[in-house]
């Protein structure tokens, strides 16, 4: 039995009960007269029997077991789990964004719809598009959207032969999966010594097959494609289309657009860079937007403002539209924290966030590097990639034991194992909330342990010791997960 199933029988007591329910007012029919006999049990389950105080503190225990940017530093790369400001989030709570529904008349919910009218001019600034759709609900979401998008482009022009996706080595796993999922050929295009993407292996593979290159820029090596506008000029003169992988946006926002880099479709985590939690499965949304030859397909509806009564409406009118990708408009309480972020924000606030998040990556590989390789030693964005692999060959500690060690100094441990390109990769994101004293406390945890690697192999290759579980089985984990709780004679 696990540790939190014996938390919570050592506490049942035969008989208590957490709340007592009122007897219902109309009548109600018996189970047996809404089930049939196969479908009830014979017996009850044998579930804990507890007071309310003992369910609350049980899972408030549990809760302050979990850790969240909210009380450490969670530097995974590639996702920017960046402190997030909670007036967003009480924005996100006001009554006349929270409790609206989609199918409201559109003249009785006109501030939403401003809201979403001018986050789509304020996306389309920093991204340097013409347009955009709100509807996509996550940045994989966003691709499949965007592809469908290119597809539609291409088969507008009766050039049906267009079934292949360029995508690089390193990119995130999501780029060939969305290809996959609209039916498309993946090539995968090979890094050159830089960490760009080779330009005489996208030469080899580009021609009238490719309907599309996906491009994170900055790469999930954290570096700046050295060749971008050349990429974009090879891409479009086969007469395929470049798509913006806008995760690493967080790097380059205020600073450069990928509009201006030659990108025709991007999508922006927004869950990430502008201030929504991100992790745990959501929420999240990711808008895709388009430069002017995509318009026509974009999902329906998007908002329009009519000049003649000043009023907004949807604008459902676009005949060669992909049609609806969300059940209504998307993730509307993330975006109204997109929204409010920007404001308060604004211009100034979004370029520094970027400075400041490269400022803080380099900081970190700079001081790390005599420690650890750094996977390609160039200037890095806002992210760097260093790899334990003199550790792994020399002392057998491998960059998993280095994760679960930082756990005993409350850190949690950043991305790793990828990008897979890299070898016991460690890919750090520090993004620009955190300050140097914590960045200060993570770079000497990082020192330790590679002391401790050399010094003292088995404490690193055993961690965690001081967290509440420690060490678990993943294969086991991972092939045979306990979905559901189950209570034994025995116990």
């Amino acid at each position: 039995m696990s540790r939190t199933q014996r938390l919570i029988f050592e506490l049942s007591v035969p008989g208590r009960t957490a709340v007592t329910l009122p007897a219902p007012e109309v009548p109600t029919p018996s189970l047996e007269a809404m089930f049939p006999s196969s479908a009830l049990r014979a017996k009850a389950p044998g579930l804990p029997e507890v007071s309310e105080v003992d369910v609350v503190r049980h899972f408030v225990n549990l809760s302050q077991l979990n850790h969240s940017v909210d009380n450490g530093f969670y530097p995974l790369g590639s996702c920017t789990m960046k402190y997030n400001p909670k007036v967003n989030e009480d924005a996100a709570r006001l009554p006349g964004f929270a409790r609206i529904h989609p199918d409201q008349p559109a003249d009785t919910v006109q501030g939403a719809l401003e809201i979403m009218y001018k986050l789509e001019r304020y996306l389309c600034e920093i991204a340097g598009m013409s347009r955009f759709t709100l509807q996509p609900a996550a940045g994989a979401h966003g691709e499949l959207t965007g592809l469908l998008l290119i597809k539609a482009y291409h088969d507008s022009r009766a050039d049906f032969g267009r079934k292949v996706v360029l995508v690089p080595d390193s990119a995130h796993g999501t780029n060939p999966a969305s290809a996959a999922g609209v039916g498309m050929t993946i090539l995968e295009v090979k890094s050159d010594s830089r960490g760009n993407v080779d330009i005489e292996d996208l030469k080899d593979k580009i021609g009238p097959e490719v309907a599309a290159m996906m491009l994170t820029n900055p790469n999930t090596l954290g570096l700046f494609d050295e060749h971008v506008t050349e990429i974009a000029e090879i891409v479009h003169g086969c007469g395929a289309l470049l798509y913006y992988d806008g995760a690493n946006l967080n790097a380059i926002m205020g600073r450069t657009r990928p509009g201006d880099l030659g990108f025709d479709v991007v999508h922006l985590n927004v869950h990430k860079t502008f201030s929504t939690p991100h992790g745990g499965g959501g929420p999240g949304a990711g808008p895709v937007g388009v430069k002017p030859i995509l318009e026509p397909f974009l999902p329906t509806p998007l908002v329009a403002l009519d000049p003649e009564t000043g009023m907004y409406v949807w604008d459902d009118d676009r005949p060669q539209s992909i049609g609806r990708v969300h059940s209504f408009h998307g993730n509307f309480g993330v975006l109204v924290k997109t929204f409010a972020y920007i404001r308060s924000m604004g211009p100034d606030g979004l370029r520094k966030a970027s400075e400041h998040a490269v400022l803080n990556a380099n900081y970190i590989m700079r001081r790390l590097k005599p420690y650890y390789d750094v996977a390609f030693d160039r200037t890095c964005m806002h992210e760097c990639v260093l790899t334990a692999k003199k550790y792994k060959s020399e002392y057998g500690v491998a960059t998993l034991d280095i994760a679960k060690r930082l756990l005993d100094f409350g850190f949690h441990a950043p991305t790793i194992y990828f990008p897979l390109i890299v070898p016991e990769a460690l890919m750090i994101e520090p993004t620009e909330t955190e300050s140097r004293e914590t960045l200060d406390g993570f770079i000497n945890a990082m020192i330790q342990i590679s002391e401790e690697a050399k010094a003292e192999p088995e404490k690193v290759k055993s961690a965690p010791h001081t967290t509440p579980v420690s060490r678990l089985d993943d294969t086991l984990a991972a092939r045979k997960p306990v979905l559901r709780h189950t209570k034994s004679e025995s116990d």
